[in-house]
């Protein structure tokens, strides 16, 4: 029989998220515990500012979050996408998975739901965030996520409406804003193995910085930001979403494992099967299987050419930083 010997926690940020997933399987708690358990820290602490309330305004200028917990041994996933007003995605993620047949639920109905179930409904904006939204629309709402629209977006702030043909200016400003976000957007990610061979997974984040409104990425969909099966193994995703989420990288990923590939294998070729088709994108993926080995892999591009996890097993008996050169 398996015990606490045989826990792992792989998450793709803070230490302090670590520490929280890893004293609760210490506790004695279950994997799905220790995934929401660090999530919610990181929500709390707003990490870098890519997950929780205060970051990543959108064209509006208000905050909303995104969030997903999956149980490997069940298959079921919990989700919410759009979430306004409520600071613990997921724990309403939880929710969604415990207290609903859904699997995702989004924009303001998700709200109204987590109220229901008790969340506190609070506001998400903080100074901080009013100021990076002050700031974009002084430079003329730059960079922006539109494209063959009018006025020109590499210009101007909307209101905008369809154009027939893009000009090459749009076409120039669409891979310009790309690169200059590389790093305006992230995940916390993670993957938890306890000593029972249980996985789970799980992500939150406050997405895309100047996002159009009503934008998801990939965090809340089971496969693209998270996969977890208790059979094979568990990966998550942190990057540009929108590309990544057409590939179902973590998805792959374990079904790689399944196949008898190592996590470093199957990280890697979930990269490279997005890298085929988008060679200057964002993006890396953690994986585990359910032997409590891990990996990891992040595709290159300028100013990006390492990736850094975290990982906490009984062989380091604390946090420790890893990290991966990039493909």
């Amino acid at each position: 029989k398996r015990s606490v010997s045989d826990c792992l926690v792989l998450v793709v940020v803070l230490v302090v998220v670590l520490v929280a997933a890893w004293s609760v399987l210490q506790a004695g708690g279950s994997v799905l515990d220790a995934v929401e358990r660090g999530c919610a820290r990181c929500e709390a602490e707003q990490c870098d500012g890519s997950v929780g309330y205060g970051g990543s305004p959108d064209e509006s200028g208000e905050t909303t979050l995104d969030a997903m917990i999956m149980n490997g041994n069940t298959m079921e996933v919990g989700a919410v996408a759009d979430l306004r007003r409520i600071k613990n995605a997921i724990g309403v993620a939880r929710a969604v998975l415990e207290r609903t047949d859904h699997t995702l639920l989004v924009g303001e109905s998700a709200s109204v739901f987590a109220e229901n179930m008790g969340f506190v409904a609070e506001d998400l904006t903080t100074n901080k965030s009013v100021n990076i939204f002050s700031q974009w629309l002084k430079g003329n709402c730059q960079p922006n996520y539109r494209k063959n629209v009018s006025p020109d977006p590499s210009t101007s702030c909307g209101p905008y409406r369809p154009r027939s043909t893009p000009t090459p200016r749009q076409q120039q400003q669409s891979e310009r804003t790309r690169h200059a976000n590389q790093r305006s957007h992230d995940t916390i990610g993670m993957v938890v193995l306890d000593g029972s061979g249980h996985i789970a997974a799980g992500t939150s984040t406050n997405g895309l910085t100047h996002k159009v409104p009503g934008r998801v990425g990939d965090s809340p969909i089971a496969g693209a930001g998270a996969y977890a099966d208790s059979s094979a193994g568990g990966a998550a995703a942190t990057g540009d979403g929108d590309v990544m989420m057409r590939f179902l990288p973590s998805y792959l990923a374990v079904e790689l494992m399944r196949a008898g590939a190592d996590p470093s294998a199957a990280c890697e070729a979930a990269i490279s099967r997005i890298k085929r088709h988008h060679s200057q994108f964002f993006g890396a993926i953690i994986c585990a299987n359910t032997t409590g080995h891990y990996g990891a892999a992040c595709n290159k591009v300028s100013g990006f050419t390492q990736f850094h996890f975290m990982v906490s097993n009984p062989e380091t008996d604390a946090p420790v930083l890893k990290s991966v050169d990039c493909l």
